[in-house]
């Protein structure tokens, strides 16, 4: 049985999906990244880390992205993230390691928002 819409259910979803979002006007803006990646033998690791802050009339709204990847063809790999977030800033951390007979490959980025400061390392 065919599902209908009604006509006033159809101009409903016209006039919400056809609404304009503004972005907000920032009064100051900043970004920040860094990554690292090494690689041995038959292993390798890397770790990226980014940030964005924009201050506006209301406050200052932030994002912050880590990650991380480990490859060994015949050994051991792991990588981890962690973020934390309390009312005073952001902070990311991503590590990565790989270990194959004595061989490895080691990554680590950290990231933070904290107030006006962007730092990533």
């Amino acid at each position: 049985m065919p599902k209908m819409i009604s006509i006033a259910g159809l101009v409903f979803l016209v006039s919400v999906f056809t609404t304009p979002v503004l972005a907000q006007d920032c009064n100051a803006a900043g970004t920040v990244g860094s990554g690292g990646s090494a690689a041995a033998g038959g292993t390798s690791a890397s770790t990226l880390g980014t940030a964005g802050a924009c201050q506006t009339n209301d406050g200052t709204s932030a994002s912050i992205a880590s990650g991380g990847s480990a490859a060994t063809g015949d050994g051991n790999a792991k990588s981890r993230t962690k973020v934390n977030e309390n009312p005073n800033q952001l902070r990311a951390q991503s590590k990565a390691q790989a270990v194959d007979q004595g061989t490895f490959s080691k990554s680590q980025t950290k990231t933070r928002v904290k107030g006006d400061e962007l730092q990533s390392t």
